[in-house]
């Protein structure tokens, strides 16, 4: 067919353009794999047949109509600022940018809320909250250049979610463009059935978000600011990790590995020197600064060649021969708030060995925190190369997860770590790692394989793939050794939202039938991670057991008034009727109830979704089961999160905590339903 002649005939009003340098500019995204195959010379591989930029609601739906009538694929495109691989067209696909929808719809300051449309830049938003009295609270490192859709897609976390929480808890309804054309509006709701989580993250291939409700937050009155430096790593985290079960919430715990912490700290003699003989700050790069000469690219890339070397090094210094590891801390609230929180957490932080640093070092953090998205250029400049890989696990299971990967990437490329996107449950570890290689084919494959067996060691590790840049097709492979069958009810879902198979294919799901981990056998009997506040417990078991198991360690679930009688009720039933009683979400949105689950479909097939601090490998399963009576299936066992006796200060809000469910979306969740209950014994082939 010949594509802009067949959009010029049935779309004639929407904007359009097959010009061969917009084609190669929505070629990709930033997935660092893309930088490698340019410099391998092959620049325009996967341009699309055309580019769209539609400027409402009703242009997206003709367009997708169009797409699903003609079997065009369609790529949804916030900024390009992913990382996974997640745009990857072809000469057939139209690329669908939607930053023309960028307007304000409504704000409503009593809930407060804001809808907003998905192509709306980041940076612009926040700023024109702030002007208004207002924050979302998200502030990803790509805010300059990420959108609201791109947030909703990727189920992103910004650098604030020890506060605000993930952008799954920001979302208070989504209108999408789905199937063939049909413009949905989907509400979250506490009790369920709710469908916002099976969008959340589900990377285009559900459909298109044209608009998000976000919830929003007054603007800070102040902020507290602190930094710690520790002996190690690891009582670094220990401290993070009893702030967080304490009930203290900074919208910023960042810490640092000894490497990355000492670069901070010779930054910041650099800084101290400057200003006293008056010249100007230079800042320095994580792994080079902004120009990097000739000599110097020569040395980097020979030293990237040898990473076993570097990284044996770095580790003989070891803490004491550097300068520890270092904590970021800022406090969001009031005056009197802020200040009284960081004065528990540093009373946290001393009883465990740290050193008080003072404001400075995380004034500066948040003044340049969006710096590291623009320090990749300057390592692939110097003919070398660089990538990040941030993956989540409980409490417990942290120092294993930190070892495995940090061990699998150290093979074959340098690799420092921080710790950001802390819970009461568990923490998110974030990599950094460069490598080099003799060719731009030798730095292909060496790349190829630094991710396999990074990943690997991650599952093996009891981690999640992917805590807020998703899947893409860089993770895509291993899906299924995280999610299982889980791979297998997503694309039971993609019959729905797209039944005509042309919403980003070749994204999230792997193409080949992937490796699936059988689902394991419910405990016979509570059992209690003390260390992650999470206890494994049976579907058949009741809350009065959890509760029972719970006590000895001053932990219980925190039920209020609403709860059913918990020596009648199971768990399984809890869950299915939309845990009522069960604490707010909105009051505390760092926290969460179900960590993890598995349970069994109506065809016999056993899901398991394993425990994790949040993820982002594609659709929130557990909606599938919350709220919905069964109907989806049977949850047959839970990791609920638990409380201790300490509770985090409340964030208030006026939102609609249970909107009415629509025909519309009626009539959706009935086929989401009946597609789950197709899903066979031991999955099918893609």
């Amino acid at each position: 067919m010949d594509l802009e002649r067949d959009l010029g005939s049935a779309l004639p009003g929407l904007r359009t353009s097959t010009s061969p340098v917009d084609k190669i500019a929505y070629a990709r995204d930033l997935w660092p794999r893309h930088h490698l195959e340019v410099q391998a010379g092959r620049i325009a591989a996967h341009e699309p047949g055309a580019v769209a930029w539609p400027s409402s609601t009703e242009e997206v739906a003709s367009l997708v109509r169009f797409c699903a009538d003609e079997g065009v694929p369609i790529v949804p495109f916030g900024a390009g600022s992913g990382v996974c691989g997640g745009i990857l067209p072809d000469r057939r696909t139209v690329v669908v940018d939607l930053k023309r929808m960028n307007r304000w719809r409504a704000l409503d300051r009593d809930a407060p809320s804001l809808e907003v449309e998905a192509g709306a830049i980041g940076i612009r938003l926040e700023e024109e909250l702030a002007g208004a009295g207002f924050t979302a609270g998200h502030f990803p490192s790509s805010i300059l250049c990420s959108t609201v859709g791109g947030w909703v897609a990727a189920r992103g976390a910004g650098q604030c979610s020890g506060l605000y929480g993930k952008i799954e808890d920001m979302v208070a309804s989504l209108e999408c463009v789905v199937g063939r054309g049909e413009v949905v509006r989907l509400e979250r709701r506490t009790r369920g059935p709710d469908l916002t989580p099976l969008v959340i993250g589900s990377e285009g291939v559900f459909g298109v978000v044209t608009s998000a409700r976000l919830r929003l937050h007054p603007a800070p009155a102040t902020r507290s600011f602190g930094a710690f430096s520790f002996a190690s790593i690891e009582a670094g985290w220990t401290v993070m990790q009893e702030l967080f079960q304490r009930g203290l919430r900074p919208a910023v715990a960042r810490l640092y590995d000894p490497f990355d912490s000492f670069l901070a700290s010779m930054g910041a003699k650099k800084r101290a020197r400057s200003a006293a003989h008056g010249r100007p700050k230079r800042e320095p790069n994580a792994l080079q600064t902004h120009h990097i000469p000739g000599a110097g690219a020569v040395a980097l890339r020979g030293l990237l060649r040898v990473p076993g070397i570097v990284n044996s090094l770095v580790d003989a210094l070891g803490d004491r021969g550097l300068v520890g590891s270092q904590l970021v801390l800022v406090f969001d609230g009031t005056v009197d708030g802020a200040a009284a929180d960081l004065a528990s957490a540093s009373a946290i932080a001393a009883r465990h060995g740290g050193l008080a640093l003072g404001e400075e070092p995380a004034r500066h953090w948040l003044a340049k925190r969006y710096a590291v998205s623009y320090r990749q250029a300057p390592i692939f400049m110097a003919g070398a190369f660089g990538d990040t890989m941030e993956v989540a696990a409980p409490w417990s299971k942290l120092d294993g997860l930190y070892r495995a990967v940090r061990e699998a990437l150290g093979k074959r490329v340098f690799v420092m770590a921080h710790l950001s996107h802390a819970y009461p449950d568990g923490c998110s570890i974030y990599f950094t790692f460069a490598g080099s290689g003799a060719s731009p084919e030798a730095e292909l494959q060496t790349y190829d394989a630094t991710w396999r067996t990074a990943l690997d060691a991650a599952i093996a590790a009891g981690g999640t793939l992917s805590h807020h840049h998703g899947v893409g097709r860089s993770k895509a492979p291993k899906l299924g050794a995280e999610i299982g069958l889980g791979v297998d009810v997503i694309h039971a879902l993609r019959g729905v939202f797209d039944p005509a198979g042309v919403m980003n294919p070749g994204n999230l799901v792997p193409r080949e039938a992937p490796a699936r981990r059988p689902a394991p056998p419910p405990p016979a009997a509570p059992v209690v991670d003390r260390a992650s506040q999470l206890v494994h417990v049976a579907g058949a078991a009741t809350i009065a057991e959890v509760e029972r198991a719970l006590a000895p360690h001053g932990l219980s679930l925190g039920l209020g008034a609403a709860a059913p009688p918990i020596d009648r009720t199971t768990v399984a039933e809890w869950l299915a009727k939309g845990t009522p009683g069960a604490p707010d979400p909105w009051v505390d949105p760092v926290d969460h109830l179900v960590a993890g689950f598995t349970a069994a479909l109506p065809s016999g097939a056993e899901l398991e979704v394993r425990p994790a601090p949040r993820r982002a490998v594609g659709p929130d399963l557990y909606a599938l089961f919350h709220g919905l009576e069964g109907r989806a299936g049977v949850v047959t066992s839970a990791h609920l999160c638990a409380r201790g006796p300490e509770r985090a200060r409340e964030l208030s809000t006026r939102l609609d905590r249970d909107a009415p469910v629509g025909e519309a979306v009626r009539g959706l969740l009935d086929r989401v339903v009946a597609a789950v209950a197709r899903v066979p014994r031991g999955g099918s082939a893609p």
